[in-house]
């Protein structure tokens, strides 16, 4: 009887080891499942993550390069505005020395016949006596007082005689034959010209030769002309 029961609580304890076995590996196996999942689902996170970070690059770098061209197109934007403003400063510059010396230009002008009125009067006046040469002495320091003034203003006069003949200097008034200048070459000043740093204030009226050859080209044309009657006028009498 003892015996019986013995064996029965035997086939009783291994039943129960065996459960608990069994409700062992399930736990393992439950544990093994779950850390599986929690892997597959730190790779998907880890997967998504880096999908973001690069599609974040991306967008930066295209980001960049819009702004690079952006600022390519303001640069050159600006730098043709900054030429134009200095090339826009220049000629404002420039147009108001023009019209500054057109000023001047027009003032000494108007200036230049008082001059021309104080060198006829030197060369015509002979002072004779102490009462006229000290009023010849006195308007002597006007005149150079005055031809020092132009001086300071960049005045200066033509010299001419001698010179070829230029019509942007000289304005020819008359013209002479002569066989010892030749042509186009200024004999007489009639009246002085004047310039100003380059610029001609007033040109210079002047006498022109002719040269010799005009003469020669007359001789002949009277000649021609003689012997043309000659001959007419045997022909009449024949």
């Amino acid at each position: 009887m003892n015996e019986e029961i013995s064996e029965e609580l035997k086939e009783v304890s291994q039943n129960v080891d065996s459960e608990q076995q069994n409700d062992d590996v399930c736990s393992e196996a439950e544990s093994i499942t779950a850390e599986a999942d929690l892997n597959a689902n730190d790779s998907e996170e880890s997967s998504d993550e880096s999908s973001d970070e690069k599609s974040q690059s991306l967008d930066n770098e295209a980001r960049l390069e819009q702004l690079e061209r952006e600022h390519e197109t303001l640069k050159s934007q600006y730098m043709r505005i900054a030429a134009d403003f200095d090339n826009f400063r220049k000629r404002q510059t420039r147009d108001q020395d023009d019209l500054r010396l057109q000023l001047q230009c027009s003032t000494l002008s108007e200036i230049l016949p008082v001059v021309d009125n104080f060198e006829r009067a030197r060369q015509q006046l002979n002072p004779e006596g102490e009462e006229a040469q000290a009023l010849h002495r006195s308007y002597q320091g006007l005149y150079k007082q005055l031809v020092e003034v132009l001086k300071q203003l960049g005045v200066a006069p033509m010299r001419v005689i001698g010179q070829t003949f230029d019509p942007s200097l000289h304005e020819a008034v008359l013209r002479e034959p002569s066989n010892e200048i030749n042509e186009d070459i200024i004999t007489e000043e009639l009246q002085r010209g004047y310039h100003m740093n380059g610029r001609v204030l007033r040109h210079a009226l002047v006498k022109v030769s002719m040269g010799p050859g005009q003469n020669k080209e007359n001789s002949t044309t009277n000649g021609s002309e003689e012997k043309d009657n000659s001959q007419d006028l045997k022909s009449e009498e024949s």
